[in-house]
């Protein structure tokens, strides 16, 4: 009799108690197909936009958290003052080993969150580019990703990599572009997920930039063909790594 309520019993904890808080910048940069998986895996979501409403949650009250981006800057503290407020959040978060999972200027906020510096690259880097995965990454977690994978980016920063951090994969305009601490913590300089409609907005709220010259900037057509192209192979490598961080999760509920 026992043995036929385990199964139920994980369906609970899996359905019920796994909650996941966005931290969201600006209404065009949402969790997009983060978004869709986690409804799929059944968490309960929340959010703080800070374009609305500043206010944090009890840590204890989550167990994930997902960082999303945005154009301004992590030492633009003093135009956006509820920054601190927010590195402050995922500090404790990383002290209270939740899964935390950054994008973007979420990887940023991980990596000052830690003491370390955010600062202008040395070259932007706007539309699909390759990744090429560390030879010396030999964790299960990244087992689906290959040695070269094809992703978006949308970036004009850069951040020293924490200590405690593992690289996991770069692209020539940009070494940090992956990485994690083991096993709980990923930030993505890259944007996984990148969807039709984030695509879209992104492209209309941030058009400016892409007037800019450079060497890995694309223009709106480009990125549209390749959304086309790379996005399902970027989603099944996605969707892999979160699926193993959600087993993470559960083992040690």
């Amino acid at each position: 009799m026992c043995l036929l309520h385990v199964p139920f019993f994980i369906i609970i904890v899996k359905n019920i108690y796994m909650r996941a808080h966005c931290l969201q910048h600006v209404p065009f940069e949402d969790m997009a197909a983060i978004s869709g998986w986690l409804e799929k895996n059944n968490f309960e979501i929340s959010y703080t936009r800070f374009y609305e409403d500043a206010g944090l949650p009890d840590v204890f009250e989550i167990d994930w958290v997902i960082v999303m981006g945005g154009p301004m800057s992590v030492n633009d503290t003093k135009q956006y003052p509820w920054l601190k407020a927010e590195k402050d959040f995922i500090s404790e978060c990383i002290a209270m080993n939740k899964t935390i999972i950054g994008i973007c200027l979420g990887s940023q906020l991980i990596a000052n969150s830690l003491g370390c510096k955010v600062y202008p690259n040395t070259q932007k880097e706007i539309g699909w580019y390759p990744l090429t995965k560390n030879k010396k990454v030999n964790i299960d977690l990244f087992d689906a990703l290959p040695e070269k994978l094809t992703v978006f980016h949308w970036h004009g920063e850069t951040f020293d990599l924490p200590e405690e951090a593992m690289l996991i994969a770069s692209s020539e305009a940009c070494v940090n572009q992956i990485f994690t601490i083991y096993p709980n913590v990923i930030g993505f300089q890259c944007h996984f997920e990148t969807n039709d409609e984030t695509l879209k907005d992104l492209s209309e709220e941030c058009e400016p930039e892409l007037k800019a010259t450079g060497k890995y900037i694309q223009n709106a057509q480009e990125m549209k063909e390749g959304l086309k192209t790379y996005a399902l192979s970027m989603h099944k490598v996605l969707y892999s790594i979160l699926d193993k961080m959600l087993q993470v999760s559960l083992e040690f509920m």
